[in-house]
C-alpha cells in the first residue's frame, strides 16, 4: 500500500469465510453424500475441506476443527493443534485419493456444478495428489528435508501433467475478480489499493539474477503483472516501509495491470498450479537428495521440473519466454542448480498465492533462497525489531465469541506455527 509496512494482520476474511461458509456446508455435502453413496461428490467435499483447513491453520496455527461447526449445541469449540489438524489433511486427502479411484455408480454425476473442474473426476485425482505434495513438503522441519522432499516425489508424480490441469476459479462481469475489485476499482475511486514490491521487480528485472547473454532486459511476466504509473519503461517496485521509495532511494512507479492476467473483471483466482506441481518435484528432488540453500547442483530430475515448471507458466500466461529461459541466469544446467534457482522461479510464477508466504516461512525469509529479501525498511522502529510476522492473530469477532480459547492459543505474530519450527 504505497509503500507501507504491513503490520499484525487477522486476515479475518479468512476465518469467516472457513468457519461461516465453507466448513458447514461442506460437513453437509459430505453427509448427504454418504446417504447416497455418492463417492464422487464425497471425495470432492473432502478436497475442498483439506484446502479450507490448510489455509486456516497455515495462517493461524492451532484452530476450531473437532469441535466446530456443531451450531448452538457449542458456540465456544476447542481449539486443535496444527500437528493434528495436518494429520486431518492428509487423512482428507487419502479418503478423496481412495474414492476417486473407485467406480462411482451412485447415479449422481457431477456437472457444471463444479466450477473448478466441470465434473472431470480424474483432474479431482491429481489435484488431490498435487496438494498432497504440497503439504507434504510444508513440513520440511518437522520431518526432516530429506524424508519431506522424498514423500512429496511420490505424490507429484500422480499429480498434474499440463496447465489444463490448474485447480482455478474463473470470474465474470457479474462475479468479478477480487483482485481486480481490490487493485483496478478501487484506484479509479480513490480507495486505499495495494501497489507491486520492489522484491518482485527486482527479481524479475535482472538486479537480484543479472541475465547475462546481452538478449534478454527483464522477465517478460512482469509486463504482464504490472505496469508503471508513470509511461515509463522502467519499473521501480515499493519498498516495503519505504514511504514510496524503491531500491536506490528513486521514487517508486509501479502498479498492479489493469488487464494484466490476474487482474482483469473475469481473471481466475489460482489455488495451484501445474507450475507449482513442477516446482514442488524441483524442489522436492533437490532437497530429497540431501540439498540445502547452500548446495550447488541437482539431478536431472530436479533440473528438468525447473525448466518445465518455468515453461509452463510462461505459457499459461501466453508470454514469450525462450529467450528468458535460453539466458544463462536461468539455464544454469544441472551443476550449477542451486535452491535459489528454483524458489525464485517459483515465486514469480505464485504472483498473487499465499503459499509465497508458506515458503518464506519455511525457510526462515531466507536471502540465500530468497535473493534480496530483507526486512522492511522501518523495521527497526516497529513493535518487533529484527523480527518477521510468521502468523496471523485471531480475529476480534472469535475474541469476543470465544475468548477463553482463544486467549489459550494466541501468541505473538512473530511465533513461529508448529510446522515452522
Amino acid at each position: 500500500q504505497g509503500g507501507n509496512a504491513t503490520e499484525e494482520t487477522s486476515v479475518s476474511g479468512v476465518w469467516s469465510r472457513v468457519y461461516l461458509y465453507a466448513l458447514p456446508n461442506l460437513n453437509v455435502i459430505i453427509d448427504i453424500a454418504e446417504q447416497n453413496n455418492a463417492k464422487n461428490y464425497e471425495a470432492i467435499a473432502y478436497v475442498l475441506k483439506a484446502i479450507n483447513l490448510g489455509i486456516a491453520t497455515d495462517s493461524y496455527d492451532n484452530i476450531p476443527y473437532s469441535q466446530a461447526s456443531q451450531g448452538a449445541a457449542n458456540t465456544t469449540p476447542a481449539f486443535d493443534s496444527q500437528e493434528s489438524i495436518y494429520n486431518e489433511i492428509f487423512s482428507l486427502l487419502d479418503n478423496a485419493i481412495s474414492l476417486l479411484e473407485q467406480n462411482d455408480d451412485s447415479g449422481f454425476s457431477i456437472g457444471d456444478e463444479d466450477l473448478v473442474y466441470e465434473g472431470e473426476e480424474d483432474q479431482w485425482l491429481k489435484a488431490a495428489y498435487t496438494l498432497k505434495a504440497r503439504y507434504q513438503l510444508h513440513l520440511s522441519k518437522v520431518n526432516g528435508s530429506t524424508v519431506a522432499g522424498s514423500a512429496a516425489l511420490v505424490s507429484i508424480e500422480n499429480g498434474f501433467t499440463s496447465n489444463s490441469d490448474d485447480f482455478q476459479v474463473f470470474f465474470n462481469e457479474l462475479n468479478q475478480n477480487p483482485w481486480y475489485i481490490r487493485q483496478v476499482l478501487r484506484k479509479h475511486t480513490g480507495n486505499t489499493h495495494d501497489k507491486i514490491g520492489d522484491q518482485l521487480v527486482s527479481t524479475m528485472d535482472g538486479s537480484y539474477f543479472p541475465f547475462v547473454d546481452g538478449i534478454v532486459t527483464r522477465d517478460p511476466r512482469l509486463p504482464i503483472y504490472a505496469e508503471t504509473d508513470d509511461a515509463s519503461d522502467d519499473y521501480r517496485g515499493y519498498l516495503t516501509g519505504g514511504d514510496g521509495e524503491s531500491s536506490g532511494g528513486t521514487n517508486a512507479n509501479t502498479d498492479f495491470r489493469e488487464e494484466g492476467y490476474y487482474t482483469n473483471s473475469e481473471a481466475p483466482l489460482v489455488l495451484i498450479s501445474y507450475a507449482e506441481a513442477m516446482f514442488i518435484k524441483a524442489e522436492a528432488a533437490f532437497i530429497a537428495a540431501g540439498g540445502d540453500k547452500s548446495t550447488v547442483g541437482g539431478s536431472a530430475e530436479a533440473y528438468n521440473a525447473y525448466l518445465e515448471g518455468i515453461s509452463a507458466n510462461m505459457n499459461k500466461l501466453s508470454a514469450d519466454g525462450s529467450d528468458y529461459i535460453a539466458d544463462g541466469s536461468v539455464a544454469v544446467g544441472e551443476a550449477g542448480l542451486m535452491l535459489k534457482h528454483i524458489m525464485k522461479e517459483k515465486y514469480i510464477a505464485n504472483f498473487l498465492n499465499p503459499e509465497t508466504y508458506v515458503d518464506f516461512r519455511r525457510y526462515d525469509f531466507s536471502n540465500e533462497v530468497f535473493v534480496g529479501l530483507e526486512l522492511p525498511v522501518d523495521n527497526a522502529d516497529s513493535e518487533f525489531p529484527g523480527e518477521w510476522y510468521r502468523r496471523a492473530s485471531y480475529p476480534s469477532s472469535e475474541s469476543l465469541r470465544n475468548p477463553d480459547n482463544v486467549a489459550a492459543n494466541s501468541k505473538s505474530p512473530t511465533e513461529p506455527v508448529w510446522w515452522d519450527q
